[in-house]
């Protein structure tokens, strides 16, 4: 049965400080889990997952996301799972509850016909963003002590688009928060596109400040 990610991709500065930690951990520590194929920092809002109704899959993303508009969260710092498989550290996220619910109502609805890990079928759940994996249990301390003496970060960010990755790690498509739109793989990786997409995230985040401190000039209780 065919397998699916839905995730979150990062740009930006957020993006290059996740990137720059993942190599740092690898050439210190010469460890490879997540270097062993381009990585591409993300959090992942479902998956894997299987199903052969990707249309579906599609609508729904399109249907659930359209209702969002600024959905933001925070990078606060670092933790790590203890898996039965092996361990795990990440930069950790600090999610708004937009960002929860978001992510629980899509869930709800691919539990109807798709397979899903036992972690996406619960309602709480562990936003991360992954630096090493899988190569990294005998070296877990160092790296863990390492990474607890570096200056934690503290990056807000906005949730602009969600991506759902087909086989291959490829883009199958993206909905765009901020255009209010799916975008097939072409429109995804484009760069004119994503201008235009950063752009709007600009003019939404000035009219919700704007908004904010009028409130707070006029005293008015809206």
């Amino acid at each position: 049965m065919p397998q699916y990610l839905i995730e979150f991709r990062f740009q930006g500065y957020a993006r290059k400080y996740l990137k720059r930690s993942i190599f740092d951990v690898a050439r210190k520590f010469r460890v490879k889990g997540v270097t062993r194929r381009r990585p591409v920092p993300h959090i992942t809002l479902i998956g894997p997952f299987e199903t052969r109704e990707i249309k579906r899959v599609i609508m729904d993303v399109e249907s659930v996301a359209k209702k969002y508009n600024l959905v933001n969260f925070k990078l606060i710092g670092f933790g790590y799972f203890n898996n039965p498989g092996g361990k795990v550290i990440y930069a950790d996220i600090e999610p708004s509850k937009e960002l929860e619910e978001l992510r629980w109502e899509l869930s709800k609805r691919l539990m109807r016909y798709a397979r899903l890990k036992e972690w996406d079928t619960r309602e709480r759940f562990s936003f991360h963003a992954t630096i090493a994996f899988k190569d990294i249990d005998r070296k877990f301390s160092e790296i863990w002590s390492y990474l607890k003496h570096k200056e934690k970060p503290n990056i807000d960010q906005h949730l602009l688009r969600i991506t759902i990755i087909g086989k291959g790690g490829k883009i199958v498509c993206e909905y765009d928060l901020m255009l209010k739109r799916l975008l097939n793989r072409r429109a995804a990786l484009s760069g004119k596109v994503w201008k235009r997409t950063i752009f709007m995230f600009r003019v939404k985040l000035f009219r919700r400040r704007l908004l904010a401190a009028i409130k707070r000039v006029s005293g008015i209780s809206w």
